[in-house]
């Protein structure tokens, strides 16, 4: 079905657990830098804790991956909006 519409699927076969690293280091530090921290007791709380950390994440936390720069300050410099465009 996946293929029939056109979607590529990555995660395919042995050898393939590049394709998901970014994600589930993504969702590490979620868990632990938030959902673990919080304790949220509903899902809407959940909802609004994760809103304010992926803020947070995106805006105020330095990346060592980055050069300790935030993910908002590399993609908003002037040679990346370009690229992404």
């Amino acid at each position: 079905v996946l293929n029939d519409h056109g979607i590529k699927i990555s995660m395919d076969g042995k050898g393939r657990w590049m394709d998901n690293v970014f994600v589930e280091r993504l969702w590490r530090s979620v868990k632990y830098e938030d959902v673990y921290l919080r304790a949220y007791e509903t899902p809407a709380e959940l909802r609004a804790g994760l809103a304010k950390y992926f803020e947070f994440y995106n805006t105020r936390r330095r990346h060592s991956a980055l050069d300790r720069r935030t993910p908002d300050a590399v993609y908003c410099e002037p040679a990346n909006r370009e690229l992404a465009a």
